[in-house]
């Protein structure tokens, strides 16, 4: 075929033909797989995982918590080394704390209890007595040679070696006798410990005649080993010359204490305290034991006009002369004492005694049922105050009427439970003492440093 002939020959295209390559093209391109078909797999086949699977799920949170806990543990003891100069240093820093407590008064900051200067402190003299006009002129204080016998823990007279408290010492108040010794006569005749020579609470001959110098005293008591002795501070050198300071001990305080380094001197002092080591405790109950130091100063102390008594568990850091001066004289009282921090009724307080197991539900109730029988209602005010006191603190003048009180508020601890606070609002509405101060809650914070109990109380175990 020439070349003319195929240079003449044409080759037309249509569009369909076009099209249809295009198709072809495309037809030829791989298509991309959807993006969610490989996720969908996945989570199927972990449903599926954990459907077979759940039983092992769900205890592995549970065996992770274990392994956490126990890791904690296994760091504890060495942990608590660290812990122990922490304490040491709370405690010194407490025991040298004399800055004063204060509150707000009308937006204004002050001092919750206004102390004289040491200048004007060391010109004060004992005052007349505050007590005027009261009908009670003379306290006398049974006592009894009469014949008994040894029953556990406390000497019993014979008609009373039952289940008691009442022994020797305390000699038997009976309930007739108990009515009787709050109708106040000019001579009043009551139980008030110290019934018996044989009774216990036995004091050195030295000690006596140590006691019987002090026209005022700070006084505190550790029975038991459960704390330790904490010195007196904030005081001026008059008062050193007129006030003394004397702690009572029992022979499981004082071996305690001499195991740490406490050793009394050949003059019976340490540090400012005078140290008393009673021997022959009446009660087993050592808690019982502490009130008579508490609540019978005039009998241990027959020649004082005053004294403050504080909780071994406490430092006293203020003046004595000057805290006499500030709650007895200027305020023209002869007993004072702090309100309740928490409650103002007693039987709200016999609800919570009960509930932090500090005595049974039966002799609580059994007290409390007394009062009400006595007519005593659930009054949470006296005279405008709180009618439960906090007794960790007691400033007094030794009159025969907060003598009387303090007899009748030791006879129905004995009595009853040894809780304090719950026979306090009993025997003040009994006996309506005049001039009874009741001061707030943080000038009892202001008087002492707390410092809280140190060891368990070892119960007193007699053989006989």
């Amino acid at each position: 075929m020439s070349s003319s002939m195929l240079n003449s020959i044409s080759i037309s295209v249509s569009d369909d033909d076009e099209v249809a390559g295009r198709m072809r093209v495309r037809a030829r391109q791989k298509r991309k797989k959807p993006r969610f078909r490989g996720r969908r797999e996945l989570c199927q086949r972990i449903v599926r995982k954990a459907i077979r699977w759940w039983t092992v799920l769900l205890f592995l949170p549970a065996i992770a918590l274990l392994l956490v806990e126990s890791s904690k543990l296994a760091r504890k003891p060495q942990a608590e080394p660290k812990s122990e100069p922490v304490s040491i240093k709370e405690s010194t820093r407490k025991l040298t704390r004399l800055n004063p407590t204060t509150r707000l008064v009308n937006g204004i900051r002050e001092p919750c209890l206004k102390i004289l200067s040491p200048e004007k402190i060391r010109t004060l003299e004992f005052p007349a007595s505050a007590e005027d006009n009261v009908p009670i002129k003379r306290v006398v204080y049974k006592s009894d040679s009469g014949e008994h016998h040894i029953a556990g823990n406390a000497m019993l007279l014979p008609q009373y070696a039952g289940a008691t408290r009442f022994n020797l010492f305390t000699g038997n108040q009976t309930l007739n006798e108990r009515e009787q010794s709050f109708k106040v006569n000019e001579t009043t005749v009551v139980h008030c410990g110290f019934y018996s020579e044989n009774g216990g609470f036995k004091i050195s001959d030295d000690d006596k005649s140590y006691m019987r110098t002090c026209k005022a005293v700070v006084s505190t008591c550790a029975f038991g080993g459960g704390d330790d002795l904490y010195q007196p501070i904030g005081m001026t050198e008059a008062s050193l010359e007129k006030v003394c300071y004397v702690a009572f001990w029992d022979e499981i305080t004082h071996s305690a204490q001499e195991a740490e380094g406490k050793v009394i001197g050949d003059d019976h002092v340490i540090g400012k305290w005078r140290i008393v080591v009673v021997r022959d405790l009446p009660f087993a109950d050592q808690r019982l034991n502490g009130k008579i130091p508490k609540m019978l100063s005039h009998r241990l102390f027959p020649e004082a006009r005053y004294s403050i008594w504080v909780d071994s568990k406490s430092q006293f850091r203020r003046d004595p002369l000057g805290v006499l001066e500030a709650l007895l004289w200027r305020t023209n009282s002869v007993l004072a004492i702090s309100e309740h921090g928490a409650r103002s009724s007693l039987y709200d307080e016999g609800k919570a005694i009960v509930k932090k197991h500090k005595a049974t539900p039966e002799e609580v109730e059994v007290q409390l049922n007394q009062y009400r029988q006595d007519g005593i209602r659930d009054d949470k005010r006296f005279n405008g105050k709180k009618a439960l006191a906090e007794a960790s603190v007691i400033v007094r003048e030794h009159t025969p009427m907060t003598n009387l009180f303090m007899c009748l508020w030791f006879n129905e601890v004995v009595r009853f439970t040894s809780r304090d606070q719950l026979s306090f609002p009993y025997v003040l509405r009994r006996l309506k003492v005049p001039g009874l101060y009741m001061f707030p809650v943080c000038a009892r914070k202001d008087l002492v440093n707390s410092m809280g109990h140190k060891r368990k109380v070892k119960p007193l175990v007699r053989t006989n």
